[in-house]
C-alpha cells in the first residue's frame, strides 16, 4: 500500500533500502540521564528546601501541580538544554523527565509555568541563598582551614524593556550587572542588579554577611577575598583589615604606580630586547591611594612580550612571595570566570526577559540552582574520573542527553538506554558515586 502519511520524512537510500523518519516511535527520550539529576537531588535535598520556602497561595483545589514539582521541572529543563519555557509545550509529556519528577502523567504548561515565576519577589531571593550557603556549609564533612571568596560582576545583555535596564558603557549595550560569588567551584550568591551602579556594589554588604555565618560555623577559618580591580574600594579593604579577611586584588595602572615601579618596566623591556623572549619581573612596592588614607602592599609583575609592556598590579595584605602569591594565587581567579560562563553559555543565567525585576532575579537563581545541581554531580559523582574537570555541558552531553526506551507498567519503569552508548561504565560509576554517602 502506498504511503501517503505526510508526516514520514524521506532521506537518501542506504544499500537500496528506503530511508524513512517520522515521530511515531512512543515513549523514547533523549534525556535518559535524567536520572542522575534526580539522584543528585535526592542527595543535597536541594529543591525540597528551596520549595519550602516559596509561599503557595493558590486554591489547592483547583491545583494539578505543587511548587516543589514545578521548581524541579524547570531546573531540570535548564540542565538538560532546555531554556525557554515553550520548551515545556513537548517536554511535559516525556515519560523521562516525568519518571525523574515522580509523576506519570503530563506536568505544568509553559502559562503555569510562567505564572509560578512571576510570583517571585525579594524575600524568596533572600531565602533562597540562605539555602545555598547552607548547602556549601553542608558539603565539608571536617571545617576547612581556609577559604577563598571569589567575587566578579558580568553583563547581562537585555533586549526588550525590561524593569531596571541600563544602557552601559564599557560593555556598548543594555544590560544587568549581576554579582556572582564563588568559593571554588560552588556557587554562594548569584545577585541580579542593574547596570548604572559601580561593579563593586553591594560587594562589602555581601562579603559581611558570608564572613558571619561562615565564622558562626568555623571560627578559626581564614577567609580570604579575591578579585579584579573591580573590586578595589576603599571600604572593602578597609572592612577586610578591622575584620581579620585577607584580600588579594586587582589594582588598576596609573602614571604614580608606573613611576615607583619604572625600574622594573625598564629592566623586562630591556631584557625582552636583548633575548627576544617574553619577560616577567616581580616586585613589591608600599603604596597609598589618597583616599586610602595609609600604605598598603601592592604587588607588581612587570611583563614584556612581544606585543610591548603588559604590568599588572594587586593589592594584598598577605605575606609571602610577590611572585607566588600573583601566579599561584591571584591568578587563580580565572576558574571562576569559566563558572560563570557555565552559568552563562551552558544554563541559560541571561535568560533574563521577563518584565518585571525579581521574575527575573528568579530566573538567575533558577540557572544557579541548575548549576549547583550539575556541579554535584561534578564533585562527588565524576570525582577520580576523566570528567572530573568537565564544563556542564560537556557533563549535559556525555551524561544526560542519552537515547533511551521507556517502559512503563503498574509494577515498574524501565529506561532501556541505548545500546551504543559509549559512557556505559562511567554512567555507572556516577550512580554509584552519588549513591555513596
Amino acid at each position: 500500500m502506498t504511503d501517503c502519511s505526510t508526516n514520514t520524512i524521506h532521506f537518501s537510500s542506504c544499500k537500496r533500502r528506503k530511508v524513512e523518519a517520522d515521530f511515531s516511535g512512543g515513549n523514547i527520550t533523549s534525556d535518559g540521564g535524567t536520572l542522575l539529576l534526580k539522584l543528585a537531588d535526592k542527595r543535597l535535598s536541594l529543591i525540597h528546601e528551596v520549595s519550602q520556602h516559596i509561599d503557595d497561595q493558590r486554591r489547592q483545589a483547583s491545583c494539578d501541580h505543587d511548587i516543589e514539582t514545578m521548581l524541579r521541572q524547570r531546573v531540570f529543563g535548564l540542565c538538560l538544554g532546555y531554556e525557554d519555557l515553550n520548551d515545556h509545550h513537548d517536554l511535559r509529556h516525556d515519560p523521562a523527565i516525568q519518571t525523574a519528577l515522580g509523576k506519570d502523567t503530563s506536568l505544568a504548561s509553559p502559562p503555569t509555568l510562567c505564572r509560578f515565576e512571576n510570583r517571585a519577589d525579594r524575600d524568596l531571593a533572600w531565602k533562597i541563598h540562605q539555602v545555598f550557603v547552607d548547602k556549601f556549609i553542608a558539603s565539608f564533612d571536617t571545617p576547612p582551614e581556609e577559604l577563598i571568596l571569589d567575587f566578579d560582576a558580568t553583563d547581562d545583555p537585555v533586549h526588550g524593556n525590561q524593569e531596571g535596564r541600563f544602557f552601559h558603557g564599557y560593555y556598548d549595550h543594555y544590560c544587568f550587572l549581576p554579582l556572582y560569588v564563588f568559593c571554588d567551584d560552588q556557587l554562594l550568591v548569584s545577585y541580579l542588579r542593574p547596570s548604572k551602579i559601580d561593579g563593586a556594589k553591594h560587594t562589602g554588604a555581601i562579603l559581611k554577611l558570608l564572613v558571619k555565618r561562615l565564622r558562626s560555623i568555623w571560627p578559626e577559618v581564614r577567609i580570604t577575598l579575591r578579585g579584579d580591580s573591580g573590586f578595589c574600594r576603599r571600604k572593602v579593604l578597609l572592612w577586610c583589615e578591622r575584620n581579620n579577611v585577607n584580600y588579594i586584588v586587582g589594582l588598576a595602572k596609573n602614571s604614580r604606580l608606573q613611576a615607583m615601579t619604572s625600574s622594573r618596566i625598564e629592566q623586562a623591556a630591556a631584557d625582552f630586547n636583548s633575548t627576544k623572549e617574553k619577560q616577567r619581573l616581580f616586585g613589591e612596592v608600599e603604596y597609598g591611594a589618597k583616599s586610602w588614607g595609609k600604605n598598603r602592599r601592592v604587588i607588581v609583575k612587570a611583563e614584556h612580550n612581544s606585543k610591548g609592556p603588559n604590568t599588572r598590579y594587586v593589592v594584598t595584605n598577605l605575606s609571602g612571595d610577590p611572585q607566588e602569591l600573583y601566579d599561584k594565587l591571584y591568578c587563580q581567579r580565572g576558574e571562576m570566570e569559566n563558572r560563570i560562563k557555565e552559568q552563562q553559555l551552558d544554563l541559560f543565567a541571561d535568560r533574563t526577559s521577563c518584565h518585571k525585576w525579581w521574575s527575573n532575579q528568579f530566573r538567575l537563581i533558577l540557572s544557579s540552582l541548575a548549576y549547583v545541581l550539575m556541579d554535584t554531580i561534578r564533585r562527588l559523582g565524576l570525582v577520580n574520573t576523566e570528567l572530573a574537570n568537565a564544563c556542564c555541558n560537556t557533563i549535559r552531553l556525555k551524561l544526560l542527553k542519552i537515547g533511551a526506551v521507556i517502559l512503563r507498567n503498574t509494577r515498574r519503569v524501565r529506561f532501556l538506554l541505548s545500546s551504543s552508548y559509549p559512557f556505559k561504565e562511567l554512567f555507572r560509576t556516577v550512580h554509584l558515586q552519588l549513591n555513596t554517602g
